[in-house]
């Protein structure tokens, strides 16, 4: 036992493990919830630790804030992993937490990766929250408002936090040259192309720092070239099946709307980067081409449609060109949801008068009784008229008329807005 003792203390620990804070102070970022006043921070000092969740992405501190937390409030701190826990690994915990808590010593309960947990596991921490058993800490990638059980999350605070600053990731840069005894050896321009490549995840950022320390020779400086020779290129961090997709999806959207080109060309990058299908994209966009320019544009469509059987006939990469042209036509032509609007304004008025019949003058009257029932008496055949255009109502009698479609004065829909506004005054003159 005493030579693995000395043999491990010869062992060289992670730069990870070297640079783990052990107090409030030695965690960077989270100022937000951690900084003077912040509220995490009052429950800290105030010494008095309520059930919380702890939601933000990888690598943001979420485990090493726990650990202190129990510290700091002298707690016995107890990890458990919802990827490799079971309910048998929840019931020993709460039965050590129960015994404790008999000699008056609190349970801090740290659950990474707490969404992972079913509901009918989630339903199981409850009496053990609600009586003090356990002061529970989960911690989780996902929206809790999504993954969590309402029951659960209304006895839980949630704190978010967020990806690392590149002032953060500064100052780990700056802990790992202390703890190394020499400068980082990268130059300036491949010192932010780490910071970038890290994307807010302080883990990720510290192996790399460790892998840079690793394979550099003493008095070796790292360019941007031979950086990227040394370090790994992080895979983009992108779930398609959870809250990112959505997240991105609404960006690529809104930035469309906003006629901002540039930042949704970023956004369907970050999608296909991260794997999304470019068939979900395409979809999208041809929703977008319908709901968000419409008839501002009427050809948006129809390179909508083009660009999807492009991308089918093409398929990756050369296909995702064909989606580059369609976000930049999206982005740059002129918007209107007037035909949206107008669609849902006659769905509503639908259900509000769903049995009448139309006017009898545009009935056919194929039979002799339905003459003489007066169907299509009185019709005006438009073609006949100079104009055109008979200016005859359509709708049901009962009901009167409705405005639904009111163009608006961008793209192609101010001509269509001309032309409503010519027939609404024939019409008017006619009925007189």
């Amino acid at each position: 036992m005493n030579q693995q003792s000395l043999f491990g203390e010869t062992l060289s620990r992670p730069l990870a493990d070297r640079m783990r804070p052990t107090a409030i102070s030695g965690i960077v970022g989270q100022e937000e919830l951690l900084g003077d006043g912040a509220p995490l921070r009052r429950m800290i000092d105030s010494g008095k630790l309520s059930s919380f969740i702890l939601w933000g992405p990888p690598g943001c501190g979420k485990t090493t804030l726990a650990r202190i937390l129990a510290t700091a409030t002298s707690m016995r701190f107890v990890a458990l992993s919802a990827v490799f826990s079971g309910v048998a690994d929840l019931r020993k915990a709460f039965e050590e937490a129960e015994k404790y808590r008999a000699y008056g010593e609190g349970t801090l309960l740290f659950i990474d990766e707490i969404h992972r947990f079913n509901r009918a596991q989630q339903d199981g921490f409850l009496p053990y929250v609600e009586n003090g058993t356990v002061t529970l800490v989960g911690a989780t990638t996902e929206n809790p408002s999504f993954e969590l059980n309402s029951a659960l999350l209304s006895r839980c605070k949630v704190f978010v936090l967020k990806p690392l600053s590149e002032t953060a990731l500064e100052q780990l840069i700056t802990r790992a040259e202390s703890l190394q005894h020499r400068p980082l050896p990268v130059d300036a321009e491949a010192r932010k192309l780490l910071i970038d490549l890290a994307d807010g995840d302080g883990r990720y950022f510290i192996n790399l720092l460790e892998t840079v320390y690793d394979l550099t020779a003493m008095n070796e400086i790292l360019n941007r070239e031979t950086l990227l020779k040394v370090v790994q290129k992080r895979a983009p961090v992108y779930d398609k099946d959870r809250e990112g997709h959505y997240n991105l999806i609404s960006a690529l959207h809104k930035s469309l709307r906003g006629s901002d080109t540039d930042a949704a060309l970023y956004w369907a990058a970050r999608m296909i980067e991260g794997g999304e299908d470019p068939k979900y994209l395409l979809r999208r966009l041809t929703r977008f081409a319908s709901e968000d320019v419409g008839l501002a544009d009427p050809q948006a469509l129809q390179l909508a449609l083009a660009a999807w059987e492009s991308f089918e006939r093409l398929g990756t990469p050369e296909g995702e060109l064909a989606i580059a042209e369609l976000i930049i036509y999206l982005g740059t032509a002129p918007k209107s949801n007037a035909v949206e609007t107008a669609w849902y304004a006659a769905k509503r008025c639908a259900k509000e008068f769903s049995s009448l019949t139309p006017p009898a003058h545009i009935l056919n009257a194929p039979t002799r009784m339905m003459q003489e029932l007066g169907y299509g008496k009185g019709y005006i055949y438009d073609h006949d008229t100079p104009e055109g255009f008979s200016g005859q109502d359509y709708f049901p009698e009962a009901m009167g008329r409705k405005s639904f479609y009111h163009p608006v004065e961008r793209g192609f829909e101010r001509e269509i807005r001309r032309r409503l506004e010519y027939w609404n005054a024939l019409r008017i003159k006619k009925n007189r």
